[in-house]
């Protein structure tokens, strides 16, 4: 069934039911409705049930707003997915997107798990396919159980669905574990899974080989096992598990028309219509059609862009203007960041300027007011806006989970950690990326040695920085790295609007802070440890 179609049919899929199973309310799931005989008797009975599990897999406000639990962005209107919450570190077991992940994970993780015990009873149906249809459900089960322990660490690992008594007896799997078993289910569906272009256009957006082998190596990246990591990007790179490539331009990859290029490995997908996201609506800008903002970038990802000549803003020869901020500068951020005077583009080849610096003209309903509804960093978003959007902004463009540009980004850290990063090897990563950003200057783009191993890690790890920008990848990054409470206390700041004795005139808009002693793990819900006294709490909760 084609992946854009299966959204059209959801609402009529008895197994949404799941959505609001935990495992502290598994009596509310009406197992005998999903178990009987009298439901797997067909393939697209199944399938339906399958597409349910797709449909768990990721929600768009965690996908955006997971920005603002990092330095990237900041959360200030509201409470978004907890994200204004836990960005500043004031937050506790009892938080509600705290609870919402462990009960989305989960159910996602119940749908799969009855997919496998049921999927079988269908009679006379195509080998091959079931095999496909549970390697699938495999891959999911495992990517929700990969989120659950990438927040949690120990979790509990549910490899089949469990009665009541279990469920509010069991207790947490350590993190090796589960890590153990994510990489063994990757490994055995690998071999199973559809290369993606042995997909026909229907199927587009189901889960591939390629797709599995990406994950195993993002899982591998986490846990620092630097040689693995090598191993299997290689081989996507050698095109083992499918075609991939970088699509030409960076500002068209996120654009509707250039949906399923060879650059998207993974990605929730969406129809107009039946199954759409609309957090744009609350992260353009006014004048874009926006109702106001939620989500702004901050100043601290705007400054991680360098200059066209591969500096820092703020390093000898960078050519870094402060009158003129944003010229000059990686093409990425025009790409991703909407700043004051900034060309807006729409789909009908119409452009305005964006006013955004208080009495600078222009539009004033982009204009920066301290405590308005306009930006409260002085920035915007435009990565990910579709020019195609329907009423409110709301969208049917995908959303790319994982895609090539951060297979080249994984080799190129795994061999700088290994000792291993040469020309080739730039070339063939940062150099690429570059290249396709825009970049011309050959001192943005030559290797250089006399960096070591230790600048190039830096480098590296700014360029994921500025090529994923606004996806969601910052936080989980800054967590591995161990470097968020670096990062994440002290303020956020927003564009050089405020007063010049403060912060030399840039915004001060949220005071962060991260105890490296608690917040590298977020705690238990509060709710699943009263239901089930089992499960321990994380440390310092």
């Amino acid at each position: 069934m084609k992946m854009k179609n299966i959204y059209k049919h959801l609402k009529f899929i008895p197994a949404l039911l799941l959505l609001f199973v935990s495992c502290e309310d598994l009596e509310l799931a009406p197992e005998n409705q999903f178990t009987d005989a009298t439901y797997w008797t067909r393939i697209d009975k199944a399938q339906t049930f399958l597409n349910t599990a797709y449909s768990q897999m990721q929600k768009s406000e965690y996908f955006f707003y997971n920005e603002a639990l990092s330095d990237n962005a900041f959360n200030g209107r509201g409470d978004n997915a907890g994200a204004a919450s836990i960005g500043a570190g004031i937050y506790d077991p009892s938080l509600p997107r705290i609870k919402q992940e462990w009960n989305d994970r989960y159910a996602g993780i119940k749908t799969c798990n009855l997919i496998l015990e049921n999927i079988d009873r269908i009679p006379n149906a195509d080998p091959a396919v079931i095999e496909k249809m549970k390697a699938e459900t495999r891959f999911l089960r495992a990517f929700q159980h990969f989120q659950l322990t990438t927040w949690f660490g120990d979790i509990p690992l549910l490899v089949k669905d469990p009665s009541l008594q279990e469920a509010t007896t069991i207790s947490r799997t350590s993190h090796a574990e589960v890590v153990q078993f994510i990489l063994s289910e990757l490994d055995a569906v690998i071999p199973v899974l559809p290369k993606n272009i042995q997909y026909a256009d229907a199927d587009r957006g189901k889960v591939t080989s390629g797709a599995a082998a990406a994950l195993k190596a993002r899982v591998l990246l986490y846990e620092g096992r630097w040689a693995e990591v090598v191993q299997v990007t290689e081989q996507l790179m050698a095109s083992t598990y499918g075609q991939y490539s970088l699509f030409p331009s960076y500002e068209g990859l996120f654009e509707t028309q250039n949906e399923y290029s060879n650059e998207d490995i993974l990605s929730i997908q969406y129809v107009p219509q039946f199954r759409m996201w609309g957090e744009f609506f609350d992260m353009a800008p006014l004048s874009a059609g926006a109702r106001l903002n939620a989500l702004a970038p901050t100043q601290e990802l705007v400054d991680s862009y360098l200059m066209l000549n591969g500096k820092k803003i703020n390093e000898a020869g960078s050519l870094y203007d402060e009158n003129d901020p944003y010229t000059n500068r990686d093409p990425r951020l025009t790409a991703t960041v909407v700043y004051d005077q900034y060309n807006w583009k729409e789909a009908d080849g119409s452009t305005r300027v964006i006013t955004i610096k208080p009495g600078s003209g222009g539009n004033t309903a982009d204009e920066f007011v301290q405590g308005s509804s306009a930006t409260p960093t002085g920035y915007y978003t435009r990565k990910y806006y579709d020019t195609k959007h329907l009423t409110s902004l709301q969208s049917g463009l995908n959303l790319m989970l994982i895609r090539y540009a951060d297979v080249l980004l994984m080799y190129a850290e795994a061999k700088n950690e290994l000792g291993q990063m040469n020309s080739s090897v730039w070339d063939q990563t940062v150099g690429a990326l570059r290249v396709r950003a825009g970049f011309t200057d050959p001192a943005a783009l030559v290797f250089d040695a006399t960096l070591g191993q230790a600048g190039l890690k830096e480098v590296i790890r700014n360029e994921r920085r500025t090529e994923f920008g606004m996806e969601g990848l910052r936080i989980f990054d800054i967590r591995r790295w161990k470097i968020a409470e670096n990062v994440l206390n002290g303020y956020a700041h927003g564009a050089k609007f405020g007063i010049q004795s403060v912060d030399n005139g840039y915004l001060r808009v949220n005071l962060r802070t991260f105890d490296p002693d608690k917040h590298y793990l977020w705690p238990i819900p509060r709710d699943e440890r009263l239901i089930n006294t089992n499960l321990s709490q994380n440390p310092n909760w």
